[in-house]
């Protein structure tokens, strides 16, 4: 893998993540987050202490105590309370996040429920809080737009650090395992730039510089599915991208690669169920 490849720009310029920033200051008590559809966090817990809990069966630690500057982020909607003191109520920065695509996202589809992160491992994170901090605190013209932006830039920093250590996350398959993969990460990052093409294994492989059966039987065990498969949902995840865009259906087979509507009609339908037309009307209900 080379110094310059660009693992997640090709990602993020295809799925957009947005940020906005609601809270700045001390949280004391309990505060209750909702789950909603389509809407992540990112907390930043910046001096004090706290309790984080979950509800019964939701998969997630009922209860976790944070003792230090911590990032806490959830890429998919949990519900989540914080317990502090009210003597020591600890300060916190608070963001909802908004992947483009939801559930789709790809990003949100690889990673882990939840991800709590002490600040000071993540290279790079205190120049940008830094900012974020000073910004969120005085009223400015432009504040809270400026704060948005940063808080991005804190997000994008977390996110390639995942990539760059997915085993750190609980991770064993899967799409960051495959981007930290340093012959894989070449063939996957072709893939998401250029969907449309006419990928052949032996290409992919090259990419990988690897032979076609070592590319093959690594890829399955690295992502958990063939590359067929992977380039398969891929190129679906687009798919329903333009259609939420009211693209049209003869454009986006076009795109992906497909020798016609009718291609990607039944392409679409045998992987999500529903034809194209029909999933949209089910998005719209």
């Amino acid at each position: 893998m080379t110094p310059s490849m660009d693992r997640l720009s090709p990602l993020l310029e295809r799925f957009r993540v947005q940020a906005q920033l609601f809270h700045e200051g001390p949280l004391c008590g309990i505060t209750h987050f909702d789950a909603r559809p389509g809407r992540a966090f990112l907390h930043v817990l910046r001096q004090g202490q706290m309790e984080l809990r979950h509800p019964a069966r939701s998969g997630l630690p009922r209860r976790q105590r944070l003792t230090e500057p911590t990032l806490i982020f959830y890429p998919q909607p949990w519900v989540h309370d914080f317990h502090n003191a009210p003597e020591d109520g600890s300060d916190f920065l608070c963001a909802t996040v908004e992947f483009e695509g939801g559930g789709d996202h790809p990003l949100v589809r690889a990673l882990p429920p939840l991800v709590v992160l002490p600040l000071h491992e993540v290279d790079g994170l205190g120049d940008a809080l830094n900012l974020l901090f000073r910004e969120a605190e005085q009223v400015r013209c432009g504040q809270r737009l400026v704060a948005n932006r940063l808080f991005e830039v804190v997000l994008m920093q977390l996110l390639r650090w995942m990539i760059q250590h997915p085993q750190r996350l609980g991770l064993e398959v899967g799409l960051l395992c495959g981007l930290a993969d340093p012959k894989l990460a070449a063939a996957l990052v072709a893939l998401h730039e250029r969907p449309g093409e006419a990928w052949r294994v032996e290409t992919m492989a090259e990419l990988a510089h690897l032979s076609r059966s070592a590319f093959m039987t690594r890829f399955k065990a690295v992502l958990g599915e063939s590359p067929a498969e992977y380039l398969t949902q891929w190129r679906l995840a687009i798919a329903r991208q333009r259609l939420r865009q009211g693209e049209a259906i003869k454009r986006i087979s076009d795109e992906l690669g497909y020798a016609n509507p009718s291609a990607f009609s039944r392409a679409f339908a045998q992987k999500v169920g529903a034809s194209p037309r029909d999933w949209l009307s089910q998005q719209g209900a």
